[in-house]
């Protein structure tokens, strides 16, 4: 009978698997981590664009008295490339195309009466519908395709919490995995 020796024997040792082990818990932490806060930049970007855009139609409330889009005359802003005016009624409507008032009146960037992207993909507009629970229509800044968790996240920072009630609101209920078709600010 042969004699083995446990020293001649290869393999890893317990300390040598804990170690790779921990290195890659760490990795995988680090990874989740990141995610984690390339979301919440993008949410946070969004609530900042969503605060340039009310920016930009109180700007263009003050300089011009009328709402953007729903201005009535072609040299509001600028007779020059203005397709469409409005009709004075303090209602913006999506056929007034507010965004591109407020990009010849300069307060927005780009051209044409598409409105701009927003950090999810979908759009960041201007208009006036109703809200949910209400049968009153406000004017509002729009942001189209927005995660469920990040739409609920920033209605409970900003606001209540509750998808259907308060300033801000979304158009469905903030459920894990979705999508918001439109998330909305009430313009003050």
């Amino acid at each position: 009978m042969k004699k083995v020796s446990l020293n001649n024997q290869k393999g890893f040792t317990l300390i040598e698997i804990a170690i790779v082990l921990v290195i890659i818990g760490l990795l995988i932490g680090g990874v989740l981590k990141g995610q984690s806060m390339i979301q919440n930049a993008r949410g946070k970007r969004l609530v900042k664009d969503a605060d340039g855009m009310t920016a930009a139609v109180i700007a263009f409330q003050d300089r011009f008295q009328m709402l953007p889009g729903d201005e009535n005359s072609a040299t509001i802003p600028t007779a020059a490339g203005d397709s469409t005016t409005g009709n004075h009624n303090g209602v913006i409507t999506a056929a007034e195309h507010a965004a591109e008032d407020l990009r010849l009146a300069g307060l927005l960037s780009g051209t044409g009466i598409v409105p701009p992207d927003n950090t999810y993909g979908g759009s960041l507009d201007v208009n006036n519908t109703a809200v949910p629970g209400s049968a009153n229509t406000f004017n509002k800044i729009v942001a189209t395709a927005i995660p469920a968790a990040t739409a609920q996240e920033i209605d409970s920072k900003y606001d209540n919490g509750v998808w259907n009630t308060g300033t801000i609101q979304g158009s469905a209920a903030y459920t894990a995995g979705t999508i918001i078709a439109n998330f909305v600010w009430v313009l003050q």
